[in-house]
């Protein structure tokens, strides 16, 4: 269902310089919330991280079910006709996850139908509509000719003002800022196309890929039962795992494999990057964490400070979501030598790990749908 957002393109009515799809739409999202959050955590409040990631999930759901309606008629429909929309959306759930997991769904339920939003919904909100705007900003000189275009920005510009008492929205709307331009970093990873060099459909990116891994992540430690600090530390790993690539480009796994002693060096130079580029856009009181979250992402690490990290597993997510690449665009029909090699060499690695999540499993199952 998630993978499936990477075929619904945003902005279809406009002329787009890039391909803009609801996946990568979402998870530039989670960045912006992230932030959102860590700003409101400096103003001495309290973030529910498990809820904001798990609402954010719930959000994605529900757009996916309800495909690329716009935003004006997915709004109205979903205001004035809410229990109907809400019943066809969790039937839609029940149809395409069959064999969800009981508390998941009913939480699910109950955020559908909730109509006192907590202030994790509100940063979900805020970032929706930051995105939004990042993704109109693009497109906005190939659009100045469009009947409607202005009353488009005044529309979005309108819904960012009813979060300005957010402190991270004030910084953040604020231009050539170093919040704003974290998040229009985050957005450059949607430009960067995975298996560079080789065709398939759908064409996904480093930051929807990113998504994937993210999510992967969280419901495995759902299952597990791990507590809250390692949800975010896995989660936001999964996400900020391949921020550095914005500034390096994707090197395939075959040069990095093949070229003696390349990965390494790209790893430094990575971590200069870090250093160097995306720390100074955010609150020097973040520096930290976000170290232990976007340097070495697949190890496992306790840290006395900042908790658990399962990287093993993180790397498995990693993984299936690059084999899902693979293998969904050869069942499309588009399909390649080097696609089809890459395919068999991720199953094989994933087969081989040797515990936690059961990639053999989840495999099988994708063998097993009709795609």
């Amino acid at each position: 269902m998630f993978f499936d957002s990477a075929n619904m393109h945003r902005w279809n009515d406009h002329l787009t310089p890039a391909d803009l799809t609801e996946m990568d739409k979402q998870a530039h999202k989670a960045a912006i919330s992230w932030m959102l959050g860590k700003f409101e955590e400096k103003e001495g409040n309290r973030v529910d991280w498990r809820r904001l990631i798990e609402h954010q999930m719930f959000a994605f759901i529900q757009r996916s079910v309800l495909t690329d309606l716009k935003p004006q008629v997915f709004h109205k429909i979903s205001k004035d006709r809410k229990e109907e929309v809400n019943a066809f959306v969790l039937s839609e759930f029940d149809r395409l996850v069959p064999d969800s997991d009981p508390g998941f769904r009913e939480r699910f339920q109950r955020y559908l139908s909730n109509d006192s939003p907590s202030l994790e919904d509100e940063l979900i909100r805020a970032a929706h509509y930051l995105a939004t705007r990042w993704e109109f900003n693009l497109i906005y000189d190939s659009n100045r000719s469009l009947y409607g275009i202005d009353v488009t920005r005044q529309e979005i510009d309108t819904q960012i003002d009813q979060h300005k008492n957010l402190v991270g929205v004030r910084e953040i709307t604020s231009e050539r800022s170093g919040p704003f331009n974290f998040i229009d970093l985050i957005g450059q990873l949607r430009f960067q196309q995975r298996w560079a060099r080789t065709p398939r459909i759908p064409k996904t990116t480093v930051l929807g890929h990113s998504l994937l891994v993210a999510n992967a992540m969280f419901l495995h430690d759902l299952d597990a039962g791990v507590d809250d600090r390692q949800i975010y530390n896995d989660y936001y790993t999964g996400l900020f795992h391949d921020l550095p690539e914005v500034l390096t480009k994707d090197v395939i796994t075959p040069i990095k494999v093949n070229v003696s002693g390349l990965a390494a060096v790209l790893e430094d130079y990575e971590r200069d990057l870090v250093e160097e580029k995306i720390l100074p856009l955010m609150d020097p009181s973040w520096h930290d964490e976000f170290r232990f979250m976007s340097l070495d992402p697949f190890t496992d690490v306790d840290d006395p400070k900042f908790g658990k990290r399962n990287g093993y597993d993180l790397k498995t997510c990693d993984s299936l979501a690059a084999y899902m690449e693979a293998h969904i665009s050869i069942c499309y029909g588009v399909s390649s030598t080097t696609l089809r090699d890459g395919e068999r060499d991720i199953r094989e690695k994933l087969q081989s790990r040797d515990r936690g999540i059961d990639a053999s499993k989840i495999i099988s199952d994708l063998d097993a749908m009709h795609i």
